[in-house]
């Protein structure tokens, strides 16, 4: 099977929650799986010296309006702005990478069961307690997940998967990379796929 495609992505991204949606799909059209990469954007905007397209003037109110559109017209369904918004996401990010290492598949059922709290349901998965017992809901050990978000080794591994998303170039969320090919945004959806299909041009 060819390589997985890496996707690159924050919690606190909405185009990251949309993208994720149709993700999958459209690696299976292609023969491929998924490697799900959690990242934290702060540590990108330190690097980059953006922020949040929200918090920028003008920008923010389009963003705004363009974010629901986008969901909209990817036919996602359910999405709304969370009433607290951006949030820190090492909780969520954390679990996700603790699971990888034990269980992909139900990592990547978490992935979408945090996003879709967040950006569906209004949940805070800022919060530890929070973020791990949707992740139990998923069939993940409620006392291990809470614990593993507070693991010094769980966390030193988030920092080092930062520098490495990082040192790849990766700046935004989401960041789909294609046998080294990077694409980022949502609105790229279209380019990955014919990137797939064809190979490159």
């Amino acid at each position: 099977m060819s390589a997985p495609i890496g996707f690159y992505f924050d919690f606190s991204s909405p185009y990251g929650f949309v993208a994720s949606e149709k993700i999958e799909a459209l690696a299976a059209k292609h023969g491929r799986s998924v490697d799900w990469h959690p990242i934290l954007l702060g540590v990108a905007f330190r690097e980059t010296g953006a922020m949040p397209l929200t918090e920028i003037p003008l920008k923010g109110d389009y963003a705004r309006r363009d974010m629901a559109r986008s969901a909209k017209f990817h036919g996602v369904a359910g999405f709304r702005m969370p009433s607290r918004f951006p949030i820190a996401t090492q909780a969520a990010a954390r679990i996700v990478l603790w699971l990888k290492s034990r269980d992909p598949v139900l990592a990547a059922t978490v992935v979408h069961a945090l996003y879709r709290g967040f950006f569906r349901d209004d949940i805070d998965i800022s919060n530890p307690d929070t973020a791990s017992a949707i992740a139990a809901g998923c069939g993940a050990d409620a006392a291990a997940t809470r614990a593993a978000i507070d693991d010094p080794a769980v966390k030193d591994a988030l920092k080092s998967a930062n520098a490495q998303a990082i040192a790849a170039g990766v700046f935004g969320s989401p960041f789909i990379v294609v046998d080294g090919e990077p694409f980022w945004g949502v609105d790229r959806l279209d380019q990955v796929d014919r990137w797939l299909a064809t190979g490159g041009w």
